[in-house]
């Protein structure tokens, strides 16, 4: 019995091949079956041995059959199993893009020019490098009509289209990437785990200066209206990376917080405004607006229209009091 292919490359091949059916089939969700399986380890090693016990029957069955065979048979027998194997396809292929000669053939093409014993042959070009050559043509009149006639683009453009291509997905990547985050695109976070995380780190922190309520202690007091550093999320950040005043504000943060945590933080703090601590410290700073805010023109004209009865009601008791 003989067979192309050894037996060391058709057992990993079938184990494979049948491993990789195990976990098209077997429903694991997210992780390998093999791993949430236990039991398909066991199934693959029995898949294992009997592919191994397999490949020893062959070989037995084939040296009780090699023994039955003449002396002529064997010596054929042999023959043919020691004969290699050939890609005849991939030689024909490279007869058909190179056409090359044969050496016992290459007297009908040699030429008669000798130098010092070397001798040319006439060999026709490579079809490959033809091939080549007549798609290179093709190329070049395309890009010349595209290019040079039709005026399609040219390399500022490209150069152009790349590079905002390039800075698009930049910011998307910055938008994304929270320890990217700086001063100048820090944004207010509103979920509750940066919330609950910003509290985290506010506990562990800042307390000690500003009290758990934020209060204010050594600190300033953070639940009102009043900073000395202006308020909002950007201000809020950079008091946190680069620290308060010279000589008696807070230190500088960014050399043991990352950035997304700073974010976090400076969130939870901005959330703390309009709360009511427990022993509040005396306003300091002042009153921030927020200049990104709109205008709130209902608020104006309401109060306007509340104050407009007052002063009416005002003057006629002053004229009941002058006629009286």
């Amino acid at each position: 019995m003989s067979t192309r292919t050894p037996w060391w490359i058709r057992v990993p091949v079938l184990f494979f091949l049948i491993f990789g059916l195990m976990e098209l089939f077997i429903d694991s969700g997210d992780k390998p079956a093999i791993i949430e399986y236990p039991i398909t380890q066991f199934f693959l090693l029995l898949v294992l041995m009997i592919l191994i016990a397999i490949e020893l029957i062959l070989a037995s069955i084939e040296n009780i059959m090699f023994q039955t065979l003449s002396e002529e048979g064997k010596e054929r027998y042999l023959e043919a199993k020691s004969k290699k194997f050939e890609w005849t396809w991939a030689k024909n292929l490279m007869k058909k893009l190179t056409k090359s000669r044969s050496i016992e053939r290459e007297g009908e093409i040699i030429l008669d020019h000798n130098y010092d014993g070397i001798r040319e042959l006439d060999n026709v070009l490579p079809p490959w490098w033809v091939y080549l050559f007549y798609a290179t043509i093709v190329f070049a009149v395309v890009y010349l009509v595209r290019f040079h006639v039709i005026g399609d683009y040219d390399q500022e453009l490209e150069y152009e289209q790349e590079v905002a291509a390039a800075q698009q997905a930049i910011e998307e990547y910055k938008r994304t990437a929270k320890d990217l985050v700086d001063a100048s695109t820090v944004e207010f976070l509103s979920d509750e785990s940066d919330l609950a995380a910003g509290e985290k780190i506010f506990q562990a922190n800042c307390v000690v200066c500003h009290t758990q309520d934020g209060g204010g202690g050594i600190g300033p007091n953070l639940t009102d209206k009043y900073w000395i550093l202006g308020g909002g999320i950007k201000n809020v950040f950079t008091t946190i990376s680069e620290g308060g005043r010279d000589g008696k504000g807070m230190i500088a943060w960014k050399q043991s917080l990352k950035p997304a945590e700073m974010a976090q933080v400076a969130s939870y703090v901005i959330s703390l405004g309009g709360t009511t601590p427990a022993n509040p410290k005396e306003p300091e700073g002042e009153i921030w607006i927020d200049p990104d805010a709109p205008e709130d023109t209902n608020g104006t004209e309401s109060e306007t229209e509340e104050t407009a009865p007052e002063e009416m009601e005002q003057a006629a008791d002053s004229t009941e009091v002058a006629i009286n």
